[in-house]
């Protein structure tokens, strides 16, 4: 057994330096309350920039929306960086294992990224979204399959699957089939939907599922994001809602869904109650049909730049 929480809080868009200090000061108030696992929201460190357009129409880019991008990008994260060190160090301090969501960025490109951080080793792992959704696609790249591996911890395998790739049956199915035990979720998806599709992951899997969202409102966005912002709202509206929350395998929920507000839900998680639910179903052993049905999954980087030499 151990102690989960799943942290539904706002970043500080734009500004990772400070919203890394916010997850560590978070780590720190999870592990007091004695929890060895945490997990935040999708594009924490680096932001959601819901509701911006960057200045795009199909067949035309401004130069506003250039800049915008600019801002952007300089506010986010590399891996090797010190906004992940100030992780790394938190988890060190803690003892706690931590899955952050985050943007990442790699020369030109932005990523969509959630990056799994031991206590022992640091970086223990990264998964890069393989699939930006919508509009998405005009600011982050596409992952590959090298970066889809559980990360193993003293509680068991820890993946992460970011928001509506939680919709991709194939991509579940490769988590599973991983060995993945503990699911994490970190998400921008606050609808009323997006709970029972939790369940359902938790059931089909036999895991535990950790969906964290931010619950965040317009007026924490800095004043220049409003002149590209398209939503209906104003001040000091949530334009994030959270709906986290932890579910166990056999679909119960543990904790949350709580909507706009700022908190932190813990559950206590028992690793066995999965292994021994696949008495009742296991998606990729003895409920599988693999004379039926087959899932080939290619884990190699890709690279669209390589240099040989005779």
């Amino acid at each position: 057994m151990f102690k989960a929480a799943v942290v539904q809080a706002s970043s500080i868009p734009f500004d990772a330096q400070q919203t890394a200090e916010k997850a560590v000061k978070l780590v720190r108030t999870a592990a007091s309350e004695g929890a060895s696992l945490v997990v935040f929201p999708e594009a924490f460190i680096g932001g959601y920039p819901k509701g911006a357009s960057f200045g795009t129409l199909v067949g035309r880019r401004t130069d506003a929306g250039r800049a915008l991008f600019k801002r952007y990008r300089d506010g986010a994260v590399e891996l090797t960086g010190p906004e992940i060190a100030r992780l790394s160090e938190v988890a060190a301090e803690t003892g706690v294992h931590i899955v952050a969501g985050v943007i990442e960025r790699a020369g030109g490109t932005l990523y969509c990224t959630a990056v799994t951080i031991s206590p022992n080793a640091g970086v223990a792992g990264y998964h890069r979204k393989l699939m930006p959704t919508g509009t998405e696609r005009i600011i982050w790249g596409f992952g590959d399959g090298s970066t889809i591996s559980p990360v193993d911890t003293p509680f068991g395998k820890v993946g992460a699957v970011i928001c509506w790739e939680n919709y991709m049956p194939a991509f579940r199915q490769a988590m599973y089939a991983q060995g993945t035990e503990i699911y994490c979720a970190p998400t921008a998806d606050d609808r009323a939907t997006w709970a029972p599709s939790m369940i359902h992951v938790a059931i089909e899997g036999r895991v535990h599922v950790l969906s964290a969202c931010q619950a965040i409102r317009l007026s924490e966005y800095p004043s220049y994001y409003l002149e590209d912002f398209h939503l209906d709202a104003r001040g000091d509206d949530y334009i994030m809602h959270g709906g986290s929350m932890i579910v166990d395998p056999l679909g119960k929920v543990l904790a949350g869904p709580i909507f706009d507000e700022e908190t932190i839900l813990y559950a206590e998680i028992d690793p066995g109650l999965g292994r021994a639910s696949n008495l009742d179903f296991d998606v990729v052993g003895h409920y599988s049909r693999p004379d039926v049905f087959n899932l080939s999954v290619n884990t190699a980087p890709m690279s669209p730049v390589n240099f040989q030499t005779k």
